[in-house]
């Protein structure tokens, strides 16, 4: 990769990861606020080195070994940097059975949040879908069955993969659900310190599988994939101490990072059934889409004069 492309990918990885955990932000900082100093201090320092290193540091070098286990835990570490034809070789075998099961899993969360979840209407026909929630399950069931056919034709791993990355959806879906139960109980002051401090590491964990596997979108380097990552969880920390109410003004972000998911999914599962794409179309999509849902948010603040804090 060129030093320009590298320099794209952070940047766009730091970005996805930005936006994509603002409902995580959201979170941490209503819990925070019920907490004291000392609580908040551990969990904004040592809560920051093991959301960067022990979650999205491991589970992509974990995602990739598992993938190609041929490499070794070294191996998938390093592959992407070395020169060793074995190690490219197998990297690039892997690749699309991994870029499958993410890019179902992305395409998925997307129609999810379509149909199913309550959102500030960005786009014309939002609104619509939203109505026809009863039909998300039969959208993604179709979706996968028309992928599983087409890539079993190819490689039956391939179609496996799309399969793990159903599976992974609606485990991580479950979750997720859990944890939004898990919040009101959170905020009772009754539970101590250390048990919200707990409780908001396993959420961080489950919100961040989203922005990990979308990281592959980017790149299959894992340790580009650990340096935008971790810029991305520097900015959520910092906006949940200084300024999350500001971010909350900005009301369709969501969105943004909604339909990045869709076309970085998109982009993963063209590049399963071996479509060359590329490395700076997924940074500049994602600059593009989160940019524009990012000025709409702008504008509907300055007509609704709001201002942000």
């Amino acid at each position: 990769m060129s030093i320009l492309s590298i320099i794209l990918t952070v940047l766009g990885l730091g970005l996805f990861e930005t936006v994509s955990s603002v409902d995580n932000a959201v979170i941490n900082a209503e819990v925070l606020s019920t907490m004291g100093q000392r609580g908040r201090r551990w969990f904004l320092l040592w809560g920051m080195l093991f959301a960067v290193f022990a979650i999205r540091g491991i589970l992509p070098w974990l995602i990739v070994w598992l993938t190609a286990p041929s490499l070794g835990p070294i191996g998938a570490l390093t592959a992407s940097f070395s020169s060793n034809s074995s190690a490219i070789e197998a990297v690039k075998v892997a690749a699309p059975l991994l870029l499958m099961a993410g890019g179902i899993f992305m395409v998925f969360l997307f129609f999810h949040w379509l149909f199913l979840e309550p959102k500030n209407f960005g786009l014309v026909g939002e609104k619509f879908f939203f109505r026809q929630g009863v039909w998300f399950y039969a959208v993604v069931s179709i979706l996968l069955s028309l992928i599983v056919w087409q890539a079993i034709k190819i490689n039956p791993y391939l179609a496996f993969a799309a399969v793990v990355g159903s599976t992974t959806f609606f485990i991580t879906h479950g979750f997720k659900e859990n944890a939004a139960a898990q919040e009101k109980q959170l905020l009772q002051t009754g539970l101590s310190d250390l048990s919200k401090i707990f409780y908001l590491e396993v959420i961080d964990a489950t919100f961040s599988i989203d922005g990990v596997l979308g990281a592959f979108a980017f790149t299959l380097s894992v340790p580009l994939i650990l340096l935008g990552n971790s810029l991305g969880a520097f900015v959520v920390r910092e906006m949940t101490v200084r300024n999350i109410e500001t971010i909350k003004k900005y009301a369709f972000l969501k969105n943004g990072a909604m339909y990045s998911l869709l076309f970085l999914g998109t982009l993963m599962l063209l590049r399963a059934f071996g479509v060359d794409l590329p490395e700076w179309v997924s940074p500049i999509v994602t600059f593009a889409v989160i940019g524009w849902f990012f000025l709409k948010s702008v504008r509907h603040n300055s007509l609704n004069g709001l201002k942000p804090a």
